[in-house]
């Protein structure tokens, strides 16, 4: 039996997420399908929110604003660090992400914009910050939350 997406189904999906000028940022079309809880965080709000009352074979495709996804580029999560605080043996150069701990234990992700003799430029946005994104997903197969199983009920 085909049941719809609702709160709290068990969903396998293909997706693929691709930048306003067509390049595909992730896709897991051709491999290995995302397995996630409706609700459990997995998927942006927005895309979750399409997703509700779908059923398997079902194809759906979202465009998102920025500020429905990750949000705008905010030039303030943008630092000037000293070389000094990068380990000596971390190839520092344009484009590379490196992990840092925030005071809280937290990871945090930045990628390296510049490199000057003294300084390391970082930027801490998500990547995918200030893009609109195209979602397609293809539905291959809900379970329902259990309490809303018919046939467990």
């Amino acid at each position: 039996m085909n049941y719809p997406i609702s709160p709290g189904s068990r969903v396998t999906l293909h997706l693929s997420l691709t930048l306003e000028d067509g390049t595909v940022a992730e896709s897991t079309f051709g491999d290995v399908p995302v397995t996630f809880t409706m609700g459990d965080g997995s998927l942006l709000r927005g895309l979750e929110i399409a997703l509700y009352g779908l059923y398997p074979g079902a194809t759906q495709r979202l465009e998102l604003t920025p500020e429905q996804t990750w949000g705008t580029r905010d030039p303030q999560r943008i630092h000037q660090l000293q070389r000094t605080d990068f380990d000596t043996d971390l190839e520092l150069a344009p484009g590379v992400i490196v992990g840092f701990e925030t005071p809280e234990g937290e990871e945090l992700a930045g990628a390296i914009l510049e490199v000057g003799e003294t300084g390391v430029t970082v930027d801490f946005n998500h990547p995918l910050a200030g893009h609109t994104l195209v979602f397609d997903v293809e539905i291959l197969d809900v379970v329902p939350a259990p309490e809303t199983d018919p046939e467990k009920n």
